[in-house]
């Protein structure tokens, strides 16, 4: 897979997508990662992105002649354009699986008080956000999503069904797991993962999952029983 991002701060990404699972990807060829920085695609001396919105307001919007020409320098056919902005929809584990499965995306980081609308009417073809709440820039979603999408290509983890027991995998928290010892101070294993008995097991790791769920996100449970889960 082929990401491109589009920011004000690529420094932001030195460190977070050089370690770990991300790193292991790069080197194994499977995903193809580069940083662009958005103030190379404006011309003027002060390579100026921003500009006060018409009819008044705070703050500074984006201007759409950089990120157009950026745009159409690095898409091409089978490019997803994805904006980073709260205006977005939330972002999920099933909208990662989905984006895992494209050939190119390229992300365009928000800043100051968002994109002037014409880049979302014309260069868009989703938009993204990772929570209900304001950061400074969309850096750190950007690097969230593809730590998500990331694990999710083929080839990329060590093992590929630890990907489908993650939690919202089958739109359930996961269940509890333990590892040594069986008693640490006075705190046990459930007998059942002792037992060897795999049906048992997956029967008891199923139910934890919903009960979990039930507990700490109903919300989850209300959608996978009305068929909502996107």
């Amino acid at each position: 897979m082929k990401i491109d991002v589009l920011t004000l701060f690529p420094a932001m990404f030195a460190g977070p997508l050089d370690e770990s699972i991300i790193k292991r990807a790069r080197e194994a060829g499977r995903l193809d990662l580069a940083i662009h920085n958005l103030r190379d695609y404006a011309h003027d001396r002060h390579k100026t992105v921003d500009d006060r919105p018409f009819g008044g307001g705070p703050g500074m919007l984006l201007k759409p002649e950089p990120i157009f020409e950026a745009v159409e320098s690095l898409a091409h056919e089978g490019t997803r354009v994805i904006l980073l902005s709260p205006a977005g929809r939330p972002f999920n584990q099933a909208i990662a699986g989905d984006l895992a499965g494209l050939e190119h995306l390229l992300m365009v980081s928000g800043h100051y008080e968002g994109f002037d609308e014409r880049v979302r009417e014309q260069l868009a073809d989703d938009e993204l956000s990772i929570g209900d709440y304001v950061l400074t820039n969309g850096a750190l979603p950007v690097m969230v999503i593809i730590d998500a999408v990331t694990r999710l290509l083929p080839g990329v983890l060590g093992d590929e069904d630890s990907a489908q027991q993650d939690s919202f995998s089958q739109g359930l928290l996961e269940f509890p797991q333990y590892t040594r010892p069986a008693d640490f101070r006075g705190m046990t294993v459930p007998e059942v993962l002792l037992s060897g008995n795999h049906a048992e097991i997956a029967r008891w790791r199923a139910e934890q999952a919903r009960l979990r769920t039930e507990e700490r996100r109903p919300d989850l449970l209300a959608k996978r029983s009305g068929g909502l889960m996107e």
